[in-house]
């Protein structure tokens, strides 16, 4: 049975028109609830001042918005909400939960990577953007961050997309903040540069989107993909049988680019952000939200159907239909037939997509899907696509399930929790000097997951502790009223209780488990921080903290029971 999932572009703070807007559309559809809302990156998750100081952004965008009034209790988030990391974020709170974790709740944060289950849908994410530059690094960054650090902290990295490309069985949803790279060239692309002039440039010299969020998309072929980054509504289609042959997309050695950028392409940096209409990445105080501005959009299980344009109590359905077949150009008539994607992209562009390794093309017989609708949505803006609603049929039929017990809640995959186990010694936090674990190849790391997944059947699925408990447990003070915002203090570090009892769970290393004299060691050490006048900072001595990161845990300690 269906399941009733909304999805919403960038995030960027402003929950509470994001619930309006989702409970106006849910009535405006005629469903009763909403199973889940998923929020695709950008999502702010400030708890206070001293967070808002290491967001990736101007001092003159800083402000608090909604999120510290879920966080502190209240407000409740009405639905079951999950999000992904987008390069706008409260990056210090989010890596204490690099599993994944409760940000408040019933906000789920679904870590650096991951794979969960919400009834008979699985759901994986990568969070984070592109930059090839940093792929093959650890996570390095920890508190107090230098401007470099701000952004670095948001880049994806190899470990954790390694990790996604072991899955081997069927994922029904796929998600990223920045775009799949390619994916603009299989819908409707001339409409998308003449809406967004500055893309075509970026697409056709294939510095768009993003490698990562490409191979995941093709080693996982979810029925849908969702992304949002670069502030427009777009949809596109994906033939998997039709696609030209693979090879390696990824240099052996990834090298920043030599060539001048042109403006938001991977990366939408705030001071550069060239749409006519925003101000700037965050939504900003005094635009005009509330009942009037807002604008979702409705699908329906078939496709990306229509919007809904909503002004107070009174939704009006548009005429103008927006079905997926008719925004992405193939060739043929329309028939019901599924044709080729590629015939409408010039041949000189389709020559340089990105392409996969035949490792990829050999996919395993648990993975059968071949057809992906990609949809990226806006950010919550007046007159912006934003929204959208969608009954989603999980690609595999289980007996039993053809009622939908409600409410539903999020469950680990045991597919996903072998992997972790499999990959948990070889992470490390807060040492750029410590190397990355080369890649051993599918083919090593199937036996460990074979191995690993009869650890999880034995100690998790028949023990019945699939569930993600309702553990959620502030660590940061909740924000005070009488703070005063943008004074450029750091935040301390806080070894977060949710990935405590993870990693407990998993019986794997914490290295994210820091001792109160370690924080507070590490927040003296933030004095050193020089403020300059736009709000960036950098340190004052040029030096790095340097440490493992292992904190408390018990490398090894677990491994093989």
């Amino acid at each position: 049975m269906a399941l009733r999932i909304a999805v919403e572009g960038c995030g960027h703070g402003t929950l509470d028109e994001i619930y309006a807007s989702v409970e106006e559309s849910r009535k405006a559809k005629g469903w009763d609830n909403v199973d889940c809302l998923i929020i695709c990156g950008d999502f702010q998750a400030v708890r206070n001042a001293q967070d808002l100081n290491v967001v990736a952004m101007p001092a003159k965008y800083r402000r608090m918005a909604d999120f510290h009034k879920y966080y502190s209790g209240a407000q409740k988030a009405p639905y079951l909400t999950i999000f992904l990391g987008g390069n706008h974020e409260a990056s210090n709170y989010l890596i204490e939960l690099y599993y994944g974790g409760w940000v408040a709740p019933n906000i789920y944060y679904l870590g650096a990577a991951n794979v969960v289950r919400l009834g008979s849908l699985r759901i994986a994410a990568l969070s984070g953007i592109w930059k090839g530059y940093n792929y093959r690094k650890s996570h390095f960054e920890r508190l107090p961050y230098s401007e470099d650090d701000m952004r670095s902290i948001y880049h994806v990295r190899e470990l954790d997309t390694r990790k996604l490309l072991q899955i081997r069985t069927q994922v029904d949803v796929g998600l990223s903040h920045d775009w799949p790279k390619g994916i603009e060239w299989k819908g409707d692309w001339k409409r998308l540069f003449r809406k967004k002039k500055h893309f075509e440039d970026d697409a056709r010299n294939g510095s768009l989107g993003s490698v990562a969020a490409n191979q995941v998309l093709w080693k996982l072929r979810p029925a849908y993909w969702f992304s949002a980054h670069l502030h427009v509504k777009y949809a596109a289609f994906l033939d998997f049988d039709h696609e030209p042959p693979i090879a390696n997309p990824l240099p052996s050695v990834v090298r920043p680019a030599t060539q001048p950028m042109a403006k938001n392409p991977d990366e939408i940096d705030i001071d550069l952000d060239n749409d006519d209409e925003d101000q700037g990445g965050a939504a900003v105080e005094g635009d005009p939200q509330g009942e009037d501005a807002r604008k979702v959009s409705q699908v329906d299980a078939d496709g990306f159907n229509g919007d809904v344009a909503l002004s107070g109590a009174k939704p009006q359905v548009l005429d103008e239909q927006v079905d997926i077949d008719q925004n992405v150009p193939r060739g043929g008539k329309r028939n019901g037939r599924l044709n080729e994607t590629g015939s409408a992209i010039p041949k000189a562009i389709n020559a340089r997509l990105p392409t996969h390794s035949k490792t990829l093309a050999r996919l395993p017989e648990q993975t059968w899907n071949t057809k992906s609708r990609f949809l990226s949505l806006d950010k919550c803006l007046p007159n912006r696509d934003y929204i959208q609603l969608l009954d989603i049929e999980p690609l595999k039929k289980n007996e039993g399930e053809e009622q939908v017990k409600r409410p539903l809640n999020l469950q680990y995959d045991k597919e996903w929790l072998a992997i972790v186990r499999v990959f948990a010694d070889e992470l490390t936090w807060g040492d750029q000097s410590q190397p990355v674990v080369p890649d051993k190849g599918e083919q090593f790391y199937r036996q460990l997951i074979d191995k690993q997944e009869t650890w999880v059947e034995e100690n998790l699925v028949q023990k019945g502790k699939m569930d993600v408990p309702p553990n959620f447990a502030t660590t940061a003070p909740p924000f005070d009223p009488n703070q005063h915002i943008n004074n450029g203090e750091q935040p301390r570090e806080y070894s977060n209780p949710q990935t405590r009892a993870f990693c407990e769970l998993l019986q794997i290393a914490n290295p994210f488990d820091v001792t109160d004299d370690e924080a507070l060691q590490r927040a003296e050490a933030g004095k050193n921080i020089v403020h300059s006048s736009d709000g960036g900072m950098y340190r004052g001595n040029n030096q790095r903290g340097r440490g493992r990161g292992r904190g408390r845990g018990s490398v090894g300690r677990y491994r093989g029971r």
